[in-house]
């Protein structure tokens, strides 16, 4: 099977010095794939070439087999990249529906907006994604953490992303919203979607994730299923940089 996303070779630099250097990860549908480290490993500037935030100095984005280049979150979109940071690019003042079209907006035949079919169309994806959200009509600030990443989710999911980038989504939650954010992440998974889900905690990892990609100063120590290691091995090639030893 082609891979839904390969990175190959990547690296980038700031001031001359590596921030990535010579990294190759991939993606397949289906499949969420863990992105541990330590702060300044890597992590975020190698998955902000995909947003594109960051160009890479060296090395080959390919998306379903072909070669792409990614200059901006246009270019990201275009291909079907979307990305969600830990603090999400909601306007609290708005609902959900107004969320999930911000910038987007459907519009009725007279050119006003189409409030209307814009609810309808959230209720339906959020029927799909997360059927016990209830709270169409409320500002987004007035939602729980689980509830705001279920808009963000939903808006990425309605404009198409095939490729869905996730920075530490249950970072500050409680069980009940993790538990519901790792719905969310299951469903995405049955849809065909692939996710690189950026983490520091190496349980979510193991309970979310497929595979686990590991990078330490810059460099890519490994990737490993997860069903085939242990929370400590994979401990160790985040402080010790080296991948497990089988017998």
């Amino acid at each position: 099977m082609t891979p839904l996303l390969e990175m190959r070779d990547i690296s980038i630099s700031f001031g001359g010095i590596k921030a990535v250097d010579h990294v190759t990860i991939d993606l397949m549908p289906g499949e969420v794939v863990g992105l541990l480290g330590h702060n300044g490993a890597g992590k975020s500037t190698l998955i902000k070439c995909l947003s594109g935030a960051y160009q890479a100095d060296q090395g080959q984005i390919l998306v379903e087999g072909r070669p792409v280049t990614i200059q901006n979150p246009r270019d990201a979109r275009a291909l079907n990249i979307e990305t969600i940071y830990q603090t999400l690019a909601l306007s609290d003042n708005l609902d959900a529906a107004a969320n999930l079209f911000l910038g987007r907006e459907m519009m009725t035949r007279l050119g006003f907006i189409d409030e209307a079919r814009m609810e309808a169309e959230t209720r339906r994806i959020m029927g799909r994604l997360n059927p016990n959200f209830r709270k169409f009509s409320v500002p987004v600030s007035a939602l729980s953490g689980g509830q705001r990443q279920s808009v963000a989710i939903a808006r990425a999911v309605y404009f198409n992303a095939k490729i869905l980038i996730m920075d530490e989504p249950t970072a500050a939650l409680g069980p009940h919203e993790t538990q519901m954010v790792a719905e969310l992440i299951q469903e995405l998974k049955a849809q065909g979607l692939g996710i690189i889900l950026i983490e520091h905690d190496i349980h979510n990892v193991m309970k979310l994730c497929d595979r686990a990609s590991v990078m330490k100063n810059g460099q890519l120590v490994g990737t490993v299923k997860v069903d085939e290691v242990t929370d400590e091995e994979i401990l160790a090639m985040i402080i010790l940089g080296k991948k497990p030893v089988r017998a």
